[in-house]
């Protein structure tokens, strides 16, 4: 069985992107990870190209800036990546450059290949999500965070990125059949230092709306205000993956947050009901489920 993995990265310097960690989490079960690494105004290049010796593939590539809707120049970069993958590799394990997976999720990752290799009815793995918020101390708890996405799929011509790369479709346009795995995907995409949150946040929304909009919702400010968007969190009393470890170890700046506050609307309150007394799932959903075997 040969498994490749693929991501893509853009200016992972200036905006603090956890990409290098993301990519070594993967690498352990991966013989290869394509990098489609978009013309930088940093050393992103060079950053990826030092992960390690023979396992790194980079595609080097110009992001279409005109490509302003949904964040659809995402899912682009995602695809030049995946079609550069070995043409004999059997599964593709994707990675966002703000994303970790726990080491201890590994050998359950790769187990699950190999019992759904030879399996048609699947196109790909279900994971859980952990999104991390202000700190690596707080995870979000309301409605609005996605609980499930698909990370590892089969190397079918006919898969691709979907929308801003959040997830994958089958052509013409179907949802994949997915197995849900008992394992969680760390999104670190909420956790920076606050001036470097404040970047991403007037950089990345170019890439989902007109200039107009920016100008408009997105604040002339130094540091983003984490306390400001907060719905709901609580406390994370897990372990980080290793390869993450320093990075903690080096933050810089404060967040606390009085986990018995929170500010959720009518309408998330209701969901969260449900989902609390029935077990409701009001994720979005790319995706349709397939029976475990046993």
């Amino acid at each position: 069985m040969k498994v490749s993995g693929f991501t893509f990265i853009k200016n992972a310097i200036i905006y603090d992107y956890p990409v290098v960690e993301a990519i070594q989490s993967i690498l352990p079960i991966c013989d290869e990870v394509v990098v489609a690494v978009g013309k930088s105004e940093d050393n992103t290049r060079d950053l990826i190209a030092g992960i390690h010796p023979t396992k790194i593939k980079i595609v080097d590539t110009v992001w279409d800036e005109s490509l302003r809707e949904g964040g659809r120049v995402l899912a682009v970069e995602t695809d030049k990546a995946l079609a550069a993958i070995s043409p004999d590799s059997d599964w593709a394990f994707y990675i966002q450059g703000d994303e970790v997976i726990h080491e201890r999720y590994l050998p359950l990752v790769k187990t699950a290949m190999e019992t759904y290799l030879n399996d048609a009815r699947v196109d790909g793995l279900l994971f859980n999500y952990l999104h991390f918020y202000g700190s690596y101390d707080y995870v979000g708890a309301s409605p609005n965070w996605y609980p499930h996405e698909i990370r590892v799929i089969k190397n079918d011509p006919a898969i691709g990125s979907f929308r801003d790369a959040q997830g994958f479709r089958k052509k013409p346009d179907a949802p994949l059949k997915v197995i849900p795995i008992d394992a969680y995907m760390y999104h670190y995409g909420w956790v920076k230092a606050p001036e470097a949150m404040q970047k991403k946040q007037e950089n990345f929304n170019k890439y989902w709306h007109d200039d107009e909009w920016v100008d408009q919702n997105v604040e002339k400010v130094e540091a983003f205000d984490y306390a400001k968007h907060i719905r709901e969190l609580k406390r994370f009393e897990g372990s980080h993956p290793r390869v993450i470890q320093p990075r903690i170890a080096t933050k810089n700046w404060e967040f606390e947050h009085d986990i018995s506050i929170n500010n959720l609307t009518f309408k998330d309150k209701i969901k969260a009901f449900f989902k609390r007394t029935l077990g409701w799932d009001f994720g979005y959903k790319n995706y349709v489920k397939v029976k475990p075997k046993r």
